[in-house]
């Protein structure tokens, strides 16, 4: 299972190797046909449970309205989409639309919800970033 915070745990326990994690990290996959959510690990690939989101937000572009993702790919950073966990009220965003057109959720890690929030500005009593040299609002989150 893939915890809300990003720990990794097998059967209630939790994965305590590094590298382990790392590539779990590293391979999640949406498979959009089988509605499911896979990690992969030589031929061996396994079905997982998430307790919120499959991926992670490690860092944003804000010149190119990206987000860096946990799998090691980059996806439209849409702001509109911005939302709290109901669970600790992280940062939450909509990715990979591209396998589902719903999205899907991806938690921003302490390092990229820092990286926006130092970004943030406020004009004429809104709050909004520069995103792709445009300033876009946020959208209320909370």
């Amino acid at each position: 299972m893939l915890q809300h915070d990003g720990r990794w745990s097998h059967e209630g326990q939790p994965i305590q190797n590094r590298k382990l994690r790392e590539h779990f990290d590293r391979s999640v996959q949406y498979l959009p046909d089988e509605g499911k959510f896979v990690v992969t690990l030589r031929h061996f690939r396994g079905e997982i449970s998430l307790e919120e989101a499959g991926f992670f937000v490690l860092a944003v572009d804000l010149e190119r309205a990206q987000v860096a993702l946990s799998d090691r790919t980059e996806d439209r950073l849409e702001l509109a989409s911005l939302r709290a966990s109901p669970l600790d009220g992280a940062l939450l965003c909509t990715v990979k639309r591209d396998l589902c057109p719903d999205g899907l959720v991806a938690r921003f890690t302490h390092a990229a919800h820092a990286e926006l929030m130092n970004a943030v500005e406020e004009r004429a009593g809104t709050y909004g970033v520069r995103l792709a040299g445009s300033w876009t609002e946020l959208p209320p989150i909370g």
